[in-house]
C-alpha cells in the first residue's frame, strides 16, 4: 500500500512540474499546449512501446515447442496470478536480465535473455518471472510509460524555455534568469521523480512476485546472482538504449553515490533484505 501511495504522490508531482513549466513558458495557453503534447506522447508510447522495445532487443517469440520448460513455467505462474497467458520472448544476450512490456494484461509480453536462463536455477527463474508478471498485474508498464514520457516532455519544454524564453499571461517576455534556471533544474527534477517512481514500482513487483510464486527467497537468491554476474558481462543493447533500463529486473546501467538518485532500481541489497524478511515472517504486506 505504501508503494502505491508513494507512486501516486510522485505521479502528481511530475505532472505538476510539467504544468508549472508550461505555465512559465506561455501562461495558461502554455499549460494547455504542454498538456496536449504530453497526452499525444503518452498515447503513442502506450500503444506502440512494447513493439518498439522488443524490436530494439531483437527478441524472438517462443512457444511450448521451441522453449518448453521456460514457456510452461510462465504459463503456470500466469495461472497462479490469474492473468492471461502473455507472449513469451527470448533475447540472445549473455547478460542476465528480464523484463515485461505491453499496455495491459491482455496484451502483455515477458522476455528473458539467454544469459539469465543459463545463470539461474529453475527455482530462481520462477522467482524472476513471477516478478515480471507482478509488473503486468499492477499495470506498471502504463505507469512507467507515462512517467518516462512526462520526464521527456519536461526536458523538451525546458530546452524550449532556454532557447526561446517564455512569456507571462500578458505576453511579456519572462525573466531570462528564471528561464535559464528552469531549463537547468526542471529536467533534473523530472528525472529524479521518474526514477523514484520506477524504484517504488520495483519494490512492489518484488512483493507481488513473491506472492505469486510463494517463494520470496527464490527471488532474493536470483537478484543476488544476477547482481554478481551482470557486473562483469556487457549488455550492449541496453547501453545503446538507456531509456529501457527501467524495464529490466536489474538496472544494467546502475551506479553508486549520487547516481543512486537517478537509478531506475532500488539497491539490490535492500531488495534482498525485504524479500528475506518476507520469507522469515511469511507476510507480503
Amino acid at each position: 500500500m505504501f508503494n502505491w501511495v508513494k507512486t501516486a504522490m510522485l505521479m502528481a508531482a511530475i505532472t505538476a512540474l510539467f504544468i508549472v513549466i508550461g505555465g512559465m513558458i506561455g501562461g495558461s495557453r502554455g499549460m494547455m499546449l504542454a498538456l496536449v503534447i504530453a497526452l499525444g506522447m503518452n498515447f503513442f508510447s502506450y500503444w506502440f512501446s512494447d513493439k518498439m522495445v522488443l524490436r530494439m532487443y531483437n527478441a524472438q517469440e517462443v512457444d511450448e515447442n521451441s522453449a518448453p520448460q521456460f514457456y510452461r513455467m510462465v504459463r503456470d505462474l500466469a495461472t497462479r496470478a490469474n492473468l492471461p497467458m502473455p507472449r513469451v520472448y527470448l533475447i540472445n544476450e549473455d547478460a542476465p536480465n528480464a523484463f515485461a512490456t505491453g499496455r495491459n494484461p491482455e496484451n502483455a509480453a515477458v522476455a528473458a535473455t539467454t544469459g539469465i536462463l543459463r545463470v539461474l536455477s529453475e527455482r530462481e527463474m520462477r522467482g524472476v518471472m513471477a516478478h515480471e508478471l507482478a509488473h503486468v498485474k499492477h499495470r506498471d508498464i502504463l505507469i512507467s510509460t507515462i512517467s518516462a514520457t512526462m520526464a521527456g516532455a519536461i526536458s523538451a519544454l525546458a530546452n524550449f524555455a532556454m532557447f526561446f524564453g517564455g512569456r507571462d499571461e500578458n505576453g511579456r517576455p519572462a525573466n531570462p534568469i528564471a528561464s535559464i534556471a528552469v531549463a537547468l533544474l526542471a529536467p533534473i527534477a523530472g528525472a529524479v521523480i521518474q526514477m523514484a517512481i520506477s524504484r517504488a514500482r520495483e519494490f512492489e513487483a518484488d512483493r507481488g512476485g513473491a506472492q505469486i510464486s510463494g517463494d520470496p527467497q527464490a527471488l532474493a537468491s536470483a537478484l543476488d546472482k544476477i547482481h554478481r554476474y551482470a557486473s562483469g558481462i556487457p549488455f550492449p543493447t541496453a547501453e545503446a538504449h538507456p531509456a529501457t533500463a527501467q524495464m529490466m529486473i536489474m538496472n544494467p546501467l546502475s551506479g553508486g553515490g549520487i547516481a543512486s538518485l537517478f537509478s531506475t532500481h532500488p539497491a539490490t541489497e535492500e531488495r534482498i533484505a525485504r524479500l528475506m524478511e518476507m520469507a522469515r515472517t511469511g507476510r507480503f504486506d
